[in-house]
């Protein structure tokens, strides 16, 4: 491998060029070695976190990495190998790894690269890389300014867990023996606080947050103090329920959860395993008819966007469910062939999934449910895939006459997905859009709330 030199551009150690002669050379290093295909994958990140608390600095952290990984095959057999060593002799090392591990595994007739007629051939640009000049000393301020603001809200709120400020940004390039090399940069940025209630001997947490790739769309520190505050103070005197069955409003930060819940389902891996409870689903009905869910990958600046899947295969936007039929699976080339079916362009994940909202606010979905539970917080792992029962600990409000009334606390929720699924009554209009996932609350059928 000729040596390429190393250039500061943008803001990155390495220029993405660079990174792409790295795959190029790591693709004709495996072919030479006998592999009959070969895919390879370049990274390198950069960035910082900073953290206050009670409004002295706790901690000012850098990160920076790099890294590549390979994979060979040699007919059906399969080696992968991974270095942080970007030199000439270490990738050399790298290559001839995987290629030796290839030679001693087993066949597999669904391992290989993913089809070429699936590959990007265009690569469009999504506005990913979207960098704040923000110094670390800047940083410190703003979460100063977060934690001040939170703590001005309430006499009762008398700690933190501290206010943070995250700036990070990266550079991925991928490339296979097919032809295909594709690479982008991205940004992320993002700013909370987590603040601590007292009164009466009684002490309550709760945070806010906001996540962006362009630091212009983050939201105004102190909104974020104040939101954390108010949520903090509402939890306070906090009472415990006798169980019962009621209806039930997931917030939507919580819902996403359960959104979560359903692409594990609905999952190359889990279904070709016969470890999900949505097995044989396509073409069925697990919503009501007003629900759908919508892929959108190309969204400009989103959090989940890409322009191709980590196998290279384009992303395109589609239907997961629509009137509550399940239109199809998530899948990665190797799931997919093990299905009898194609990629769908989700080897790493789903892309800016969306929920559709019925139209209702918060308050008109509390409004709508009159006597039952607003979940805003959930904890534990009680929740099994393979037969959708679903157990967990769970934090909140109740509610009488489509109002607030008091907080509760160390309940149980449980249920079977399946259900609950079929449960939704409707999507609120208070979108969360801090992530992958998107969606508003959803207000659900009767479920079980165990309680003292």
């Amino acid at each position: 491998m000729a040596e390429i030199s190393k250039k500061e551009a943008s803001g990155f150690d390495y220029d993405i060029g660079y990174l792409q002669n790295i795959v190029h050379d790591i693709l004709k290093q495996a072919t030479g070695l006998g592999a009959s295909s070969a895919e390879a994958a370049v990274s390198s990140l950069g960035g910082y976190s900073v953290t206050v608390r009670k409004g002295e600095v706790e901690t000012i952290e850098y990160n920076r990495d790099k890294g590549l990984g390979v994979t060979v095959y040699f007919g059906q057999r399969k080696g992968s190998a991974s270095t942080t060593d970007f030199k000439p002799s270490a990738i050399k090392t790298t290559v001839q790894a995987a290629c030796d591990i290839a030679r001693y595994t087993s066949s597999d007739e669904f391992s290989g690269l993913a089809d070429a007629s699936c590959l990007a051939t265009e690569i469009p640009e999504l506005e990913l890389y979207q960098p704040w000049s923000v110094t670390p000393e800047q940083a410190v301020e703003l979460a100063v300014q977060c934690e001040q603001a939170g703590f001005a809200v309430d006499k009762r709120l008398t700690n933190s867990e501290g206010a943070y400020v995250s700036t990070h940004s990266g550079q991925r390039v991928y490339g296979n023996s097919l032809g295909f090399t594709g690479g982008y940069a991205s940004s992320r940025h993002s700013l909370g606080c987590t603040l601590i209630a007292s009164a009466n001997d009684e002490m309550q947490r709760d945070h806010w947050y906001s996540m962006s790739r362009h630091p212009g769309r983050l939201e105004d520190v102190q909104s974020i103090g104040r939101k954390a505050a108010e949520r903090t103070v509402q939890r306070l005197n906090a009472r415990k329920l006798s169980t019962c069955k009621v209806p039930v409003i997931f917030s939507a930060d919580v819902a996403k959860g359960l959104m979560g819940h359903l692409v594990r389902a609905v999952s190359g891996g889990t279904l070709y395993r016969e470890a999900s409870f949505l097995l044989d689903s396509i073409g069925k009905p697990i919503f009501a008819d007003f629900i759908s869910m919508d892929e959108r990958p190309h969204i400009l600046q989103g959090l989940g966007s890409a322009p191709f899947d980590s196998e290279g295969v384009s992303t395109k936007p589609r239907n997961l469910v629509e009137g509550g039929v399940l239109q199809g699976y998530i899948l990665d080339s190797y799931a997919a062939r093990h299905l009898g079916m194609q990629t769908t362009g989700n080897a790493g994940g789903v892309h800016n999934l969306h929920v559709n909202s019925t139209g209702q606010s918060l308050n008109d979905l509390l409004k709508q449910m009159d006597r039952g539970l607003l979940i805003t917080e959930v904890m534990g792992q009680g929740v099994n895939i393979v037969t959708g029962d679903y157990s967990r600990g769970a934090n909140g409000f109740w509610v009488e006459q489509g109002e607030i009334q008091y907080p509760v606390e160390e309940i149980t929720l449980a249920g079977k997905l399946e259900e609950m699924f079929r449960g939704v009554q409707a999507i609120g209009n208070d979108v969360d859009q801090r992530g992958n996932l998107v969606t508003g609350s959803w207000l659900m059928d009767v479920m079980t709330v165990a309680g003292s």
